[in-house]
């Protein structure tokens, strides 16, 4: 299709042809970044074809969430090399914003699953799971000479190095060596850990390994894991195979309940076959 480039459009032609509304362009020729070019004595506003490559602009411009005074800046400046370097921090820019989003999927998926696990749960169940993918996790060491909330205090604060912002933007729990539950000792946490919802290199961090788990809930206060850890013990001598590594606890629960009497604590601790 060819344009007569003298052609005058109306200002309701204008906005037709590039599907806005007109009250779009008089606020662009309030704010003095797309004039028309013909203003007539009765007050009517004309555009000529010539400017829809700038409006267009100005349109992807205000899509990637530019200001006013921004675009007004890049019109008064306008060359390639303005544009190249402009378009180059906002794909910068949308580039930060999708990976965040992804994060915030990845996190939405996680609880998600978690509800539906939930939902179906049988709470004196000992199961054998295979986790396909190996999960990296924030960690800091305990010590029984430090509150809690210290240590909270601790974790919160190196998740945040990793782009975490709040502490339930991921699972969160803790890390019980298996030789202290071969040796009976429940109460003897070496760590509290976020696990991140995306992969990562970065060195200093904890791994928790793909492969096959046993897998248990318990539910109520904390002070009945000793209980439960004592069934999987058994659990495992009689089914012949042992633990390694490390028994890993998170709430899963927590948005939707009210007491520590609904609680439930999930316990995976990795299985070797003997």
């Amino acid at each position: 299709m060819f344009f007569n480039t003298n052609q005058l459009f109306t200002i309701g032609q204008f906005a037709k042809l590039h599907e806005i509304n007109k009250k779009t362009l008089m606020w662009y020729d309030e704010v003095g970044i797309l004039k028309p070019a013909i203003v007539k004595e009765n007050g009517y506003r004309y555009y000529t074809f010539q400017q829809s490559s700038l409006l267009e602009t100005i349109l992807m411009l205000r899509d990637c969430n530019m200001s006013i005074s921004e675009i007004r800046n890049f019109l008064n400046n306008r060359s390639a090399s303005t544009l190249e370097h402009l378009l180059s921090d906002k794909i910068s820019e949308l580039d930060s914003t999708i990976a965040h989003l992804k994060t915030v999927k990845a996190i939405l998926e996680e609880k998600k699953n978690t509800m539906s696990t939930i939902r179906n749960l049988e709470i004196s169940d000992i199961s054998i799971i295979d986790k396909k993918e190996a999960h990296t996790f924030v960690t800091v060491t305990t010590s029984q000479d430090v509150p809690l909330e210290k240590e909270i205090e601790k974790i919160v604060a190196e998740a945040k190095k990793h782009q975490l912002h709040r502490l339930h933007d991921a699972s969160y729990g803790a890390m019980l060596p298996v030789e202290n539950l071969y040796r009976g000792d429940f109460c003897a946490y070496s760590a509290l850990y976020i696990e991140l919802p995306f992969p990562t290199h970065q060195k200093g961090l904890h791994i928790q390994p793909a492969g096959k788990y046993l897998r248990a809930f318990c539910k109520g206060h904390w002070n009945q894991l000793p209980n439960r850890y004592m069934e999987m013990l058994n659990y495992a001598k009689e089914h012949r195979f042992t633990f390694s590594g490390f028994a890993y606890e998170k709430g899963i629960n927590e948005p939707v309940i009210d007491t520590l009497e609904e609680y439930i604590t999930q316990i995976e601790i990795p299985i070797r076959t003997k």
